[in-house]
């Protein structure tokens, strides 16, 4: 799976994260393609809460152990 991420509060302004089949994952800068897209989605991260409102699963919130601000919006690609 391929999250491709524009904003700020990443590494890079835009990225590509992979996650492995076996569970690990690395980020490069830019656009990795190939992209097949899969859903679109907003990701605003203040402090330890998350929300996200994603095209394919709907709106969701989390909460993380550690505080960030992030302002992304995203691709999951396959």
């Amino acid at each position: 799976m391929k999250y491709i991420e524009f904003g700020i509060g990443n590494t890079w302004i835009v990225r590509t994260e992979t996650e492995l089949p076996d569970g690990t994952e690395f980020e490069e800068r830019g656009i990795a393609g190939p992209v097949r897209l899969q859903s679109v989605y907003i990701r605003i991260w203040i402090g330890k809460s998350v929300w996200i409102a994603d095209s394919r699963e709907g709106f969701k919130r989390a909460r993380k152990k550690r505080n960030a601000f992030k302002l992304i919006f995203g691709i999951s690609s396959h």
